[in-house]
């Protein structure tokens, strides 16, 4: 693991504890009723779920250690967080939080190395606005900047944008006194394979929830492509009642999800 890594910050991962449903359950009414024991063991037991969200950024030049660190303050966050009056599995919630945190450390971890010619440039076109500004009371164009420095208009563009504070992708763009909306909220990324994730974990929930048949009807039209019929005869039921079962699971389905 983590080529051939098996601790992380002083923890044995190939010993991490594992939690059931129901422990997790109450271990998290424990938590909120303000049982510290119940939280710790809570943290410890979803520790292996940290481990599975930092094997996807194992490909950086980040340290394992580090992330691992950084994953489990987004899970402290989620246990501190989660409501359980809500009807939602306790990992729906806590790997978005986890995935966040991670993001944010990387992207507070980023350096940005500017070039001394590029940073020079810029601040030579910054004095020739300010000058120009303060001169006519009008900002001059990108244009007539490249023009006055002898550049062209893209490097003095470049230059600029190459010094300014980046955007951080939780900034907010409009708030009307309830939820923000961020950057983020505006991006859309086609490689990002975060939403398919949340939409298996999802997806999987639903399907806890379908009766054995229904499991089963389902496991073999949409997983094994068998038809109806094909249905039918192998669990000695009519077509009829194949699909009125097939129906009603994805009924079900499509109100969890």
């Amino acid at each position: 693991m983590y080529y051939g890594k098996v601790e992380l910050c002083g923890v044995n991962t190939s010993s991490l504890p594992t939690l059931t449903a129901e422990e997790k359950k109450d271990l998290l009414l424990k938590t909120k009723n303000g049982d510290m024991a119940a939280r710790d063991k809570l943290i410890s037991g979803n520790l292996r779920l940290v481990l599975s969200i930092i094997q996807r950024f194992a490909g950086r030049s980040e340290s394992m250690d580090d992330l691992f660190q950084v994953g489990c303050v987004g899970l402290i966050k989620a246990v501190d967080n989660f409501n359980v009056d809500l009807d939602v599995k306790f990992s729906t919630y806590a790997v978005p939080m986890i995935i966040g945190e991670v993001r944010r450390y990387l992207r507070d971890n980023n350096v940005i190395r500017v070039s001394r010619s590029v940073r020079e440039l810029a601040y030579r076109a910054l004095r020739y606005r300010e000058k120009i500004t303060s001169d006519t009371g009008c900002e001059p164009t990108p244009r007539q900047i490249a023009e006055a420095l002898g550049e062209t208009e893209s490097a003095v563009s470049s230059a600029m944008e190459a010094i300014s504070d980046p955007i951080s992708l939780y900034d907010p763009v409009y708030n009307d006194g309830g939820d923000s909306v961020y950057v983020l909220d505006q991006l859309k990324d086609e490689n990002t394979l975060d939403e398919v994730w949340l939409e298996n974990i999802a997806l999987r929930e639903a399907l806890d929830k379908l009766s054995d048949r229904e499991k089963t009807i389902v496991d073999m039209r949409y997983y094994r492509g068998k038809t109806q019929v094909e249905i039918a005869k192998e669990i000695g039921i009519s077509q009829a009642q194949v699909s009125r079962l097939e129906k009603g699971a994805m009924n079900k389905i499509r109100k969890q999800m």
